[in-house]
């Protein structure tokens, strides 16, 4: 009799272990699942708050709101704008929205304006050369542009619209010997190309010439052109991601908005404006002097081709 209860008795520690053994593994893979899965919950949740624009700032300088200690314009060039994450002088006007990977440029009036104008940016410069402003293309040589952009935010006037924004343009110089030439202070050509951010729709400004029969000399002076009547694209864009490119081919350019829209300009002032030199120029150019006024550009992408 007492061997058999200590039989039944080894036969039921043994069932005890058995099930408490199988208990604990179905616990510790259900540990190591669970654990699992909120490892890869927190790996998404990190990777979906941390974005980056797609946008390579080594042939960009950036002109900034800001004062520089000579009283003009801030200007940051490659490769400290490379820093602008850190630098104390662009985190104010040119910043990272890391949830929506976007490259935000702030700009408001300020007493910090560039020459020609009266108006303040936070804008990008294109520099073919990182540093050096003295190298730029031609229409010969051609050139493209794409921003896919959005405005984030800007300031209403007294009458209930919203301010305008420069977003992109094509801005003209003089080379050295042109200048010389017509007896200019500097390498400042006319802008042959303006894109605005106008009442939520894209708006496009060019120039043309006075006088198509003007000498080459002649052309190299900033009253031989005149401002176009412009042109708005039907698309409204609001507050809402869109996409700009710029084609430029030899007497030829051409605006299109969202690949489904387009601007062509083709005439004797295109062909004519070969002439000049030319880069490109993206960001924020704030086009207000009024008092509380601002404006937020958020760049998504942006690159360039020659």
């Amino acid at each position: 009799m007492k061997n058999f209860r200590k039989e039944i008795f080894g036969l039921l520690v043994i069932v005890f272990l058995s099930v408490n053994a199988t208990c604990q593994e179905k616990t510790s893979s259900a540990t190591d699942s669970s654990s699992k899965v909120e490892k890869k919950d927190k790996k998404k949740k990190k990777k979906k708050k941390y974005k980056l624009p797609k946008i390579d700032l080594s042939h960009w300088s950036v002109t900034t709101p800001e004062l520089n200690k000579k009283g003009g314009a801030m200007n940051i060039e490659p490769p400290a704008i490379l820093d602008y994450a850190t630098d104390e002088r662009l985190i104010p006007y040119m910043y990272n929205d890391s949830v929506n990977g976007a490259l935000v440029f702030y700009s408001f009036p300020s007493n910090a304006t560039t020459a020609n104008t009266k108006y303040t940016r936070s804008e990008l410069r294109e520099q073919m050369v990182p540093g050096d402003n003295n190298t730029n293309w031609t229409f010969a040589d051609g050139a493209y542009m794409k921003g896919k952009l959005a405005m984030e935010d800007v300031s209403k006037s007294s009458d209930g619209k919203f301010h305008k924004v420069i977003i992109m343009q094509i801005h003209g110089r003089l080379t050295n010997e042109q200048r010389d030439l017509i007896g200019q202070k500097d390498n400042n050509a006319p802008p042959i190309l303006k894109i605005y951010w106008q009442d939520g729709k894209v708006r496009v400004k060019t120039k043309k010439l006075k006088n198509v029969s003007a000498t080459d000399e002649e052309l190299l002076h900033e009253d031989a052109w005149d401002d176009d009547d412009g042109f708005t694209f039907e698309q409204e864009v609001g507050f809402g991601k869109f996409i700009l490119e710029v084609k430029i081919s030899e007497g030829k350019m051409v605006v299109v908005l969202n690949k489904n829209e387009y601007a062509v300009y083709e005439d004797v002032s295109m062909r004519r404006w070969g002439i000049f030199e030319n880069y490109f120029k993206a960001g924020n150019y704030f086009q207000s002097r009024d008092e509380g006024s601002f404006a937020k550009v958020k760049y998504y992408e942006l690159e360039v081709k020659h």
